[in-house]
């Protein structure tokens, strides 16, 4: 994806001269850690053209030291069987994701615990760790201790199971009653057996709300035409670089992602 929007290309983006910017210290007050997320795939032309009509609605852009994209390095744990991929693609409701995601803007590291409830509600729990212990929080009592306080898996069965790489440009609303991510340059491995892979040209978009309220942001989507699509970067970084993994319903969502950005550009590196 090298001729795509990566990281520097994002931050050198003309757009952002006239558009307003929120500090990370003000985001704090919309971290909507008990929320409904909706998601969407878009090309980044697409992309683009959203971050257009954003600026003339007033949304903000966060910056960090002068910059509008920040960088991500994110692992996920599993069991050596991956249940928690397995209880996604399987559809069970009810379900749980355990990761490390470093913020490389401003160093911070933290072990979050993602839980998803029946009703569709996301609800996040973290704590901060140190950055030596990102491919292995075991090693930490605080660590340990708010993981089986708050995990669903026998600790000793999990492990590192997909590294995620990516930029992220994140959006509020005037009220800062609503999250945007826009995640960008997605680049995955499995750390169990090496292998990569990546989609050119793909953006996964995800809007965090309270609660189904009213959105700017999803009228602005729908008059672009563009539909929602759930898609988990684990489950999706899973499905491409894990040999033999059950992934009938993955690969039909692949399937959309291709038909939305007109090409097939998934590069696995075996």
């Amino acid at each position: 994806m090298t001729d795509g929007l990566t990281y520097d290309k994002v931050n050198d983006l003309t757009l952002w001269q006239d558009m307003a910017t929120i500090t990370l210290d003000r985001m704090r007050c919309v971290k909507l850690m008990n929320r409904i997320d909706t998601k969407y795939v878009l090309s980044e032309i697409e992309a683009l053209q959203m971050l257009e009509q954003a600026k003339l609605h007033g949304y903000l852009v966060q910056e960090i030291d002068g910059k509008r994209a920040a960088r991500y390095d994110t692992l996920y744990y599993d069991t050596a069987e991956r249940s928690m991929y397995l209880a996604h693609h399987n559809r069970q409701l009810t379900r749980q994701k355990v990761r490390t995601r470093t913020y490389l803007e401003n160093d911070t590291t933290f072990l979050e615990i993602k839980n998803k409830s029946n009703r569709g509600r996301t609800r996040k729990r973290r704590i901060n760790i140190d950055r030596e212990l990102f491919a292995d929080f075991q090693r930490n009592d605080a660590a340990t201790t708010f993981y089986n306080d708050n995990g669903w898996y026998d600790l000793s069965l999990l492990s590192p199971s997909l590294s995620t790489r990516f930029a992220r440009i994140t959006l509020v609303n005037p009220t800062l009653s609503e999250r945007l991510t826009i995640d960008l340059d997605l680049r995955y491995e499995d750390v169990r057996s090496g292998c990569n892979s990546s989609i050119a040209g793909m953006v996964i978009v995800e809007l965090k709300q309270d609660g189904r309220t009213t959105s700017t942001m999803k009228s602005i989507l729908r008059d672009m035409h563009i539909p929602t699509l759930r898609v988990s970067k684990y489950c999706l970084g899973t499905s491409l670089t894990v040999k033999g993994i059950k992934r009938n319903r993955m690969l039909e969502k692949v399937r959309k992602i291709e038909k939305r950005l007109g090409y097939n550009q998934i590069f696995i590196n075996q």
